[in-house]
C-alpha cells in the first residue's frame, strides 16, 4: 500500500470511530430539529461550497449563511432568557 493510502485508511476508520461514538452518545437523547432560518442558513452556506469557483458568489453565500445561523442564535437565545422559572423549550 502507498502512503496515501495508509491515510486515507486511518481516516476513513477515524471517522468510523466518532461515528459510532456519536450514535451512541445520541441515542438517548430527544431529538432538535432545525428552525426555518437555520435550515436556510444551512442551505445558504452548502450553496456557497458549490459555487465556491466563483469567489464572489461563493464567500458572499457563505456569509449570508453564517449571519443568518448567527441572526438564529440569537433569537434562541433570547427565547430561553424570557421562559419563566429557569425552563427552557
Amino acid at each position: 500500500m502507498n502512503a496515501s493510502q495508509i491515510y486515507i485508511a486511518i481516516a476513513i476508520v477515524v471517522l468510523a470511530v466518532i461515528a459510532i461514538i456519536v450514535f451512541l452518545v445520541r441515542r438517548n437523547r430527544p431529538e432538535k430539529k432545525f428552525g426555518p432560518l437555520a435550515s436556510l442558513a444551512f442551505a445558504f452556506i452548502i450553496a456557497g461550497i458549490c459555487f465556491g469557483e466563483n469567489r464572489i458568489l461563493g464567500y458572499s453565500l457563505m456569509g449570508a449563511g453564517v449571519l443568518l445561523a448567527i441572526i438564529d442564535i440569537v433569537r434562541k437565545s433570547k427565547k430561553k432568557e424570557e421562559t419563566p422559572s429557569g425552563f427552557s423549550i
